[in-house]
């Protein structure tokens, strides 16, 4: 009877053959999110299958090409300050890169630390630490019942001048490691919404469960993702109407 009203119904449904599952296929979807002033788009497409009675499977790729070539601005809106007594950082270029299951992100900016004090009572105001450098840092997504998590790590720093020395050595360049990895973490993730990609009512039924990233053609960066969807029973055929009404 299930296969009957699924085939009656003229949607994206195919029968893969006798015993395989059925499947909805998703059709690419555009979108774009908000992220640092920047509008990024978003493609998405996948499919959902049915690998038993009531049991719901959700897989689909989002395509991240947009969050690759608004990187730059994005940074350099997370990043970019000038204290007067304390940081200035500013990004010059980035690039974001598929590597295995994660990402590689490439940063060249600039830093200074800067110090104030009271000389003969007028301010005095003293480069402490500055240079060049370029930042390598490894980015690895997770599935959670929040969404999409973002681990971090700096894989790798080349800097010049005062700058080199504080990074390679001491508390200093710890914590400028860690501010500078967690700003770029957090960039990311505010784009990586990716309910927000799928029709309404696969985004409110579904559990990630997991998520990788992926090279696409070209160098794009894709992202994958696996979830469980929370059906109940009649929720399937109204899913494929929505599909097909987009």
């Amino acid at each position: 009877m299930r296969l009957t009203l699924l085939l009656s119904s003229a949607l994206f449904l195919t029968v893969c053959g006798l015993g395989q599952d059925i499947a909805l296929r998703i059709p690419p979807l555009k979108t774009s999110f908000e992220a640092g002033g920047q509008s990024i788009p978003v493609t998405a497409w996948g499919t959902v299958s049915v690998p038993s009675p009531d049991v719901y499977r959700l897989a689909f790729t989002a395509d991240l090409a947009g969050l690759q070539d608004s990187i730059t601005p994005l940074l350099r809106a997370e990043l970019n300050r000038s204290d007067k007594c304390g940081e200035r950082l500013s990004v010059d270029h980035a690039v974001l890169a598929p590597s295995d299951a994660a990402a590689l992100l490439t940063v060249n900016l600039h830093y200074e630390r800067w110090g104030c004090a009271k000389v003969f009572g007028k301010e005095a105001v003293k480069r402490l630490v500055g240079g060049n450098g370029v930042v390598v840092v490894a980015l690895t997504p997770s599935a959670g019942p929040d969404g999409i998590g973002m681990a971090s790590e700096v894989k790798k720093i080349d800097a010049d001048g005062s700058l080199g020395e504080v990074l390679r050595s001491g508390s200093l360049g710890a914590s400028v490691k860690e501010k500078i990895a967690a700003s770029i973490r957090n960039a990311i993730r505010k784009c990586l919404d990716l309910k927000a990609a799928l029709p309404p009512r696969i985004a409110s039924a579904a559990t990630f469960e997991s998520v990788r990233f992926s090279g696409g053609p070209e160098g794009r960066l894709w992202i994958s993702v696996g979830a469980a969807l929370h059906l109940a029973p009649g929720e399937f055929q109204a899913l494929a109407r929505d599909v097909q009404s987009r």
